[in-house]
């Protein structure tokens, strides 16, 4: 009998390859389909359920689904011992599921039901392992997640003057329209906060609370790219003061991210930083108007960041579910089949030549570089380039460099044949799938006219990170402790610039105080005493009184007879 993950797996990874097939016909015919299926009419009202499919959709729904797969099989073994599995595997399919739903609506309506199911099951999923750190992170991450789910609702609310929520009808019509506008800020709010840009960057790496084949999905094509998606398919409406607002965040989040994951011990948290990092530069260039560019960022980036995160799993679950990267060290002696598909997705990560990283990741910042930009967004961006090779480096000098670090009597090895074909499965892509995506997506290349500085910048920064990244892991070994300064700037950096404490631990604290005073005043105070229970002892008082009379009506209606002829009687005698 087939277990509940094969048959998952099975599935998604038919429906995967369906649907690449599909796209590729799609975008060689230049074809859209629109759906509309009514579910319900009641005299002039219309409930109508709308799908949107183009090449766009096909490709991110076929790497959902092939990334769903793998992970489900790789679930199989990594999640092996868990008594619930079964019930974990259907919270992964009902993630998946969201992100469908999300990809394919043209309509706001259907997009915040996707929206608000990613939120839910991301919240059930962080809270998996049952304790105060996951329930303090789940937390943190569904408060987050609502500021984007209010604003959403509020766009919802306005786009009723257009009479439709069907944005894609109009968005360039009403590109100048101050209604529409608003909308756009609601709409760019909802997508900072569900892809973690400045000031929500905290919860991303908060999350990593879940277990990491949930961390390998959520990171690479569901949860925090759905709002560089909504912003894709946004893009047409957005005015210029919007594009150079979202620049100036996405340069800041990729800068910020790049700089807290050279300090940063935890594995999965550097490579959730390192997704920060990349959110920020798909972002960035779509604020450049290079929207297709970050879509293909997105799709490339999904591939490598899964496999990332499989790998660290594998090793995670090696070393007893030790995270610290401190305690790690040669392991390429004892896992070297990870160790090699770690290095191969580190490398595409920071854009070596032929792999699919480089094919986004440098065609990226080539064409912002034939921009007219300043000085400040030309630094950043191949400052940021630089640290995420930086980062990279300090992770494998750490992890596969060196002697042992961990305990004496250690179970290193990757005898897990399961969660090893699911990694191989998906090396292959990596390796190969930039180069098929540039040919099919731009059959007519980019004209790419830079001087030789310029052009030769990307390998030098890509050295010069090599090279920080190597004396950073030395400098931090050895002298971390003494050097006091450095100490506090590598706190600093490690903490995202104190962002938990100024935008979750720092803002959460004053609603919460005063919603202790409002309800010991007044919903368990005076309003207490004047609403709720007052009314409730007043109206019990009546309704027993009216009940008295209605259960003695008879003794009443004879007394009333007494009363009246007593006063008939007295009447006559005076």
């Amino acid at each position: 009998m087939l277990s509940i993950c094969k048959i998952y797996f099975m599935l998604f990874l038919y429906l995967s390859i369906n649907l690449f097939i599909m796209a590729l016909y799609f975008i060689l015919l230049n074809m859209e389909v629109f759906i509309e299926y009514n579910l319900l009419s009641f005299n002039s009202l219309s409930m109508v359920m709308i799908v949107f499919i183009d090449w766009m959709t096909l490709f991110f729904m076929s790497f959902v689904l092939f990334i769903a797969a793998l992970v489900t099989k790789y679930s199989e073994d990594y999640m092996g011992l868990d008594k619930s599995l079964n019930r974990f595997i259907l919270l992964v399919v009902l993630f998946v599921l969201s992100m469908m739903f999300l990809i394919m609506s043209p309509n706001l309506i259907s997009i915040l039901l996707g929206w608000d199911g990613l939120g839910l099951v991301s919240y059930i999923l962080v809270i998996y392992y049952q304790n105060i750190k996951s329930y303090n992170a789940g937390m943190l991450t569904a408060l987050s997640n609502r500021v984007g789910d209010a604003a959403l609702l509020i766009a919802i609310a306005l786009m009723m003057n257009f009479e439709s929520w069907n944005f894609i009808f109009y968005l360039d019509f009403f590109k100048n329209d101050d209604m529409m506008k608003i909308i756009m800020f609601f709409v760019i709010l909802a997508a900072m906060t569900k892809s973690a840009q400045i000031p929500f960057s905290s919860w991303l790496p908060a999350a990593m609370a879940a277990p990491t084949p949930v961390s390998s999905l959520v990171h690479s094509s569901t949860l925090v790219t759905a709002g560089v998606y909504l912003l894709i398919r946004f893009s047409s409406a957005f005015s210029p003061m919007f594009m150079d607002f979202l620049l100036f965040i996405s340069l800041f989040t990729m800068f910020m991210a790049g700089l807290g994951a050279n300090f940063e011990f935890d594995l999965k948290k550097i490579i959730a930083l390192s997704t920060l990092s990349q959110l920020g530069l798909m972002i960035s260039i779509l604020s450049l108007g290079n929207s297709d560019l970050a879509f293909f960022h997105l799709l490339t980036h999904a591939l490598f960041k899964a496999l990332l995160f499989m790998c660290a799993g594998m090793i995670i679950h090696s070393l007893n579910n030790c995270q610290d990267i401190r305690f790690m060290g040669g392991l390429s002696l004892y896992m070297p089949i990870t160790c090699t598909l770690f290095n191969i997705c580190n490398l595409s990560l920071c854009g070596l030549p032929f792999l699919s990283g480089f094919y986004s990741k440098d065609l990226v910042v080539e064409i912002m570089s034939m921009g007219y930009l300043n000085l400040f967004v030309y630094l950043i961006f191949y400052l940021s380039v630089g640290l995420t090779v930086c980062y990279s480096f300090r992770v494998v000098y750490y992890t596969f460099t060196g002697d042992s670090n961990i305990l004496v009597l250690s179970t290193l090895n990757e005898n897990s044949k399961i969660m090893l074909s699911s990694m191989i499965g998906l090396v292959f892509l990596v390796v190969f799938m930039g180069s098929i995506l540039s040919w099919v997506m731009f059959p007519f290349p980019y004209f790419i006219c830079l001087s030789f500085v310029m052009k030769m910048m990307t390998c030098f920064f890509i050295l010069m990170g090599i090279f920080l990244g190597y004396e950073c892991a030395k400098f931090s070994l050895e002298y971390s402790i003494k050097a006091v300064l450095f100490y506090n700037f590598s706190m600093f950096s490690a903490s995202m610039w104190n962002m938990p404490f100024l935008s979750t631990f720092g803002v959460n604290y004053y609603p919460l105080f005063l919603g202790k005073i409002y309800m010991k005043n007044f919903d368990q105070g005076w309003l207490e005493y004047y609403g709720g229970k007052n009314l409730y002892n007043s109206l019990k008082m009546s309704s027993s009184s009216f009940q008295l009379f209605s259960r003695n009506h008879i003794k009443i209606y004879l007394l009333f007879i007494i009363l009246w002829l007593m006063f008939m009687v007295s009447f006559l005698i005076i």
